[in-house]
């Protein structure tokens, strides 16, 4: 097993892109490169970025400290690829033709394998790969129901996270993920809470675009014959109604901000109208807790709160309060997706776990 294994990182934001180097588990290099709303701004599809932000990467780490050629493996944040198991999966030409196509949908995030592919070409003996992007699905075929056959539920949720927090949740206990019942609650600008059941998510919220609890920008599910009405209505547009669904949905759509820190301070200075929201999101995110345990048919080992949000323990109470007789509540705050890429490129790497192919 090497001990100088060097992995190159790269997550693809909106209007940024994160890049690391790793040394084993370390951070040897660190960059996040502003991307000008003006420059994105001229390319049609967000696919169309590739290679503009392949560029600039690629002249950061040729002014780093670190030998680009020193690099043994480049892993991107996995894109909206067709629905695939959890795990690490090499770049190959199915998946970069599906994310050029956009088949799935169009996200920054699809950008991720397509420069990891690109760079590791131009390296001596680097493989490019992706882990857990957000279409990891698992689901159980009964939580493939909906309540009319045109409607499926899909899995589409923070499978990255997710997946790093409980496995490393199961190594701090002396257990191994695949031996546990978990389940896993990712807050940040979307809010996902997923059923681990033996190491597969056999049920979560869909947290994209309109499933589960409200979030600071997305509405969740929303009373369907409301939102019939107000659909046909004539006053709203299809984007004006994604809009509302996606990004000035919850908490944007009550308070007009989407930062929980400005709506939490709010909240705890006394201001009603952003407690009882704040609440209420807390509220939903327990219910949902709630809805997953009945999915483990009350097996649970324990209840993990992780993503941004969690750094507030006020907030973090306003769940644990209603959720702690279920299981033991463990909060891990923050999130850090360059370390789970990191580690997964790693084990796949060192022959520990598998390296899937997509087709």
């Amino acid at each position: 097993m090497a001990t100088n294994t060097r992995i190159l990182v790269i997550n693809p934001g909106s209007t940024s892109t994160k890049i690391a180097i790793y040394q084993q588990e370390k951070v040897i290099f660190l960059k996040t490169i502003k991307h000008a709303p003006e420059v994105l701004r001229k390319f049609d599809k967000i696919t169309d970025q590739y290679a503009y932000r392949k560029e600039i990467i690629y002249q950061e780490l040729q002014g780093a400290d670190v030998p680009v050629d020193s690099i043994d493996a480049v892993i991107g944040r996995g894109g909206l690829v067709k629905p695939i198991a959890s795990g690490v999966y090499r770049v190959n030409e199915a998946m970069r033709n599906d994310l050029l196509a956009c088949k799935r949908g169009e996200h920054a995030s699809n950008l991720g394998a397509l420069i990891a592919y690109d760079i590791a070409q131009l390296l001596p003996s680097a493989d490019a790969f992706i882990a857990d992007p957000v279409v990891v699905d698992e689901l159980q075929p009964l939580a493939r129901l909906s309540g009319h056959p045109l409607f499926e539920r899909r899995s589409i949720f923070h499978a990255l996270n997710q997946k790093a927090i409980a496995r490393s949740h199961a190594k701090s206990i002396m257990k191994k993920y695949e031996d546990l019942d978990l389940i896993v609650v990712h807050l940040g600008g979307g809010i996902t809470v997923g059923a681990h059941q033996h190491g597969k998510v056999i049920d979560v919220n869909q947290g994209l675009d309109g499933d589960g609890p409200f979030s600071p920008e997305r509405s969740g599910s929303l009373p369907v014959g409301q939102l019939l009405k107000v659909a046909y209505s004539g006053i709203y547009s299809y984007e004006k109604m994604s809009e509302m669904i996606v990004g000035k949905g919850g908490m944007m759509a009550y308070l007009g901000t989407n930062d929980a820190y400005i709506a939490q301070k709010e909240a705890r200075n006394g201001d009603e109208k952003y407690l009882k929201v704040m609440e209420g999101m807390a509220y939903q995110v327990a219910k949902e807790i709630g809805a997953m345990s009945t999915v483990l048919k009350g097996s649970v080992d324990g209840i993990l709160i992780t993503g941004g949000i969690a750094n507030s323990k006020w907030f973090c109470n306003l769940i644990i309060e209603r959720v702690y007789r279920i299981a033991p509540v463990y909060v891990y705050p923050g999130q850090d997706e360059m370390g789970a890429l990191a580690d997964n490129a790693l084990l796949a790497i060192n022959g520990e776990i598998e390296i899937k192919e997509y087709q």
